[in-house]
């Protein structure tokens, strides 16, 4: 029986963490080839978790929940440095697989045993994504694994979709997996690096989805691994300068010089709209300091130094490593809709990015 470590990163986890507890006392996999590992990131406003899980959580360790161990962090380490720590604790304690399981993610009866089964049918895959659905909209997909823009931007593949209007294989190569429900070997941990804790949060499930692809590895969407999720579009937005900085440090680290030169005007074409966005949107000081960052010549040795890293080691093409990736952007949040992003950008890059394509031969 492969034992897994589920680590639940606690970030004011209060609101949630008693239904989490609900949903996995409900698993069909195995107790005692489990552990409930919470790392607890202190929040800036409410500071930490420990009391509450104390007395809510561990009560129920070993008996209704598998055995639960709490990691309390003395500082906010963010989502990557955080999950690190529940990465280490799994290589540490001798588990196979780690699962990663956001705040408010609910896992369901069959989570984590379709997961093992679809590692057990391709040694290639290396992060399997469960099915993410919406909560409490529970009929709603929030997303079937996420897609990349070819200028850096990533989201929910089919949000807010029915269930009902889709048929998925049972498993299926997505762009990237969404770090709100994945699960990962930890001999590949172990050999290839957690999450990157220079991301600190956002863009972190797209780096290392990409760098284990690079490698020739599988980034899978597992049907029957279900997990809802009660995300929030506007909650994202507002990290808007991570968002922002992370996606170019995607592009700088894993694309081919004549790659980053024939996406370029298409991402300046897209900065100068973005820029627009955040002035409408009340985010231009994000923008501002994202300019001071790269503008820096001090943080370009740390993204170069990560890209020497991944071209050194990479077997796989640009061409193989974008083919999945698109010219639009599809958010389906009517707060975000933009006639010019659907009649204007959208078409405009789709057709530039089918001219890339048809160009990359490296």
């Amino acid at each position: 029986m492969k034992k897994i470590a589920i680590v639940y990163l606690s970030f004011h986890c209060e609101p949630y963490i008693d239904d989490v507890v609900k949903a996995m006392e409900t698993v069909d996999y195995p107790k005692e080839a489990l552990e409930f590992l919470i790392v607890d990131n202190p929040h800036p406003q409410h500071g930490p978790s420990v009391a509450y899980l104390e007395q809510h959580v561990m009560p129920k360790s070993g008996v209704s929940l598998p055995h639960v161990t709490i990691l309390a962090q003395s500082e906010n380490l963010g989502f990557a440095g955080g999950n690190n720590v529940g990465v280490q604790w799994a290589i540490e304690h001798g588990y196979d697989f780690v699962f990663f399981l956001n705040n408010d993610a609910y896992p369901t009866r069959n989570t984590f045993s379709a997961l093992v089964a679809a590692f057990e049918t391709d040694p290639k895959i290396a992060i399997a994504q469960s099915l993410l659905m919406l909560h409490p909209e529970r009929e709603l997909i929030n997303t079937s694994g996420n897609v990349i823009h070819f200028c850096g931007f990533g989201y929910c593949r089919d949000y807010r979709v029915p269930l009902s209007e889709r048929t998925f294989a049972a498993v299926e190569d997505v762009p990237y997996a969404s770090g709100a429900a994945f699960m990962i070997p930890t001999v590949l941990c172990k050999q290839f690096g957690g999450w990157d804790n220079d991301f600190f949060l956002y863009h972190e499930d797209m780096e290392w989805s990409l760098r284990l692809k690079s490698l020739g590895y599988r980034v899978v969407m597992v049907r029957d691994s279900v997990v809802h999720h009660a995300y929030e579009f506007a909650r994202s937005i507002t990290k808007f300068y991570w968002m922002e900085r992370n996606r170019f440090g995607v592009l700088y680290m894993f694309l081919k010089l004549p790659t980053l030169v024939l996406i370029a005007p298409a991402v300046l074409a897209y900065e100068f709209g973005t820029y627009l966005f955040a002035l409408k949107g009340g985010w231009v000081s994000e923008k501002h300091k994202l300019y001071k960052y790269w503008f820096n010549p001090k943080n370009w040795s740390l993204w170069h130094d990560k890209r020497v890293a991944i071209q050194r080691r990479r077997s796989v093409s640009d061409a193989a490593l974008t083919r999945d990736w698109v010219g639009y952007v599809k958010f389906q949040e009517a707060r975000v809709e933009n006639p010019i992003l659907r009649y204007v950008a959208n078409p405009v890059m789709t057709v530039y990015w089918w001219l890339v394509k048809r160009i990359l031969f490296w």
